[in-house]
């Protein structure tokens, strides 16, 4: 396994300069794991994707005890052609996307561009035909695994210590006032716990109304399930559809993330270019017009979120996101952005010379 050595890596362009912290490159090798119930996102065996993900991703250890009725509503819920994708439809239309590896963003329930576009690439990757809306043929492939689809969409969670004692802060205004931080951490414990499964705060706040969030607490959440963890040798990052396509050595699609590609302003660049460096917990260091600099330590709030992975392209790459919530609703200066937790997932499994083509 290649290593990086325990130094940063500034890369300049447009003004800003990305100062990479210490890690380790990460080796990639092909995997399966089957999904055991009562835990998510911990992966069997000692091969280095396993090893990797399971290191990047935090274990989640949940039960179906006590659940409310509406999340056992969402649980059992099902769809055939006519019906309308409420809430309750659709967070198990995004569970079964997000399982397939077809990454819709934060959870919220909502049928909207990013599940669209997830179900679109789902649709691409099973050689059934692209729609617009959900079809029959679509659902009943995307439930025909009994083994995926007798996971619970909803779950309850007991909160550790751990959980609610994470490092919090106000995040300022200008880069000099970041600057000053520890650590570009979440700014409330509600932040923490929407990324950690994967949805919006809001939702979970929806789910929970009365949870005051404290320690020894149980609440609601939506199960991540495993991730990806098939080598990915190839991505194709699409301004059109705004997505990050991953393929493996056999060029079989194996997952998509909803991504920021560029702006008009800032446009990514073309062509095919190589992966050359991946870090997690990345530091940002802002260049002013005025040619100061402004050094914005890690943390998932950082400009960059949790990872970098640098391109042969200099100042390009593909990153996380402080912002989930915004990911192909906003701009980028040039960069492919994901969600933390698809920047993650992504970080294990692709290997240290894959092409990033844009289209």
């Amino acid at each position: 396994m290649h290593q990086l050595s325990k130094m940063s890596k500034a890369i300049a362009a447009f003004g800003l300069t990305y100062v990479l912290a210490s890690g380790s490159a990460i080796a990639a090798t092909s995997d399966t794991s089957p999904v055991t119930n009562g835990v998510s996102q911990q992966l069997t065996g000692d091969s280095d994707i396993a090893t990797s993900l399971n290191k990047l991703l935090p274990t989640i250890k949940y039960t179906t005890e006590g659940l409310p009725q509406s999340a056992r509503q969402v649980n059992s819920a099902s769809w055939s052609s006519g019906q309308d994708i409420d809430r309750t439809t659709g967070t198990k239309l995004q569970a079964l996307l997000n399982w397939h590896h077809n990454g819709v963003g934060p959870v919220d329930g909502y049928w909207g561009k990013n599940t669209r576009k997830a179900m679109q690439a789902y649709q691409k990757a099973n050689g059934l035909r692209t729609t617009n809306n959900l079809n029959n043929e679509t659902w009943q492939s995307l439930t025909a695994s009994e083994r995926l689809t007798s996971q619970p969409v909803l779950v309850s969670y007991k909160l550790s210590r751990d959980d609610v004692n994470v490092k919090t802060t106000t995040i300022p205004a200008g880069a000099e006032a970041k600057a000053e931080l520890e650590g570009m951490y979440y700014e409330s414990v509600p932040e923490a716990l929407a990324e950690k499964f994967h949805m919006t705060e809001s939702y979970l706040k929806k789910l929970n109304p009365n949870a005051s969030f404290r320690a020894g607490e149980t609440i609601t959440v939506y199960n991540p399930g495993n991730p990806n963890t098939k080598a990915v040798s190839r991505v194709v990052a699409d301004k059109n559809t705004q997505t990050l396509y991953a393929y493996d050595d056999s060029n079989s699609l194996v997952a998509s993330y909803p991504t920021t590609v560029g702006s008009t302003a800032t446009p990514s660049p073309s062509g095919t270019h190589t992966v050359e460096v991946k870090i997690h917990e990345p530091n940002y260091t802002y260049s002013a017009d005025d040619g100061s600099q402004s050094i914005i330590p890690p943390g998932p709030n950082n400009p960059v979120g949790l990872v970098w992975i640098g391109l042969s392209k200099p100042s390009y790459g593909i990153h996380g996101s402080p912002d989930p919530s915004r990911i192909s609703r906003q701009a980028s200066a040039g960069c492919v952005r994901l969600t933390n937790w698809d920047a993650l997932s992504l970080l294990g499994v692709i290997n240290d010379d894959a092409t990033v083509e844009f289209r």
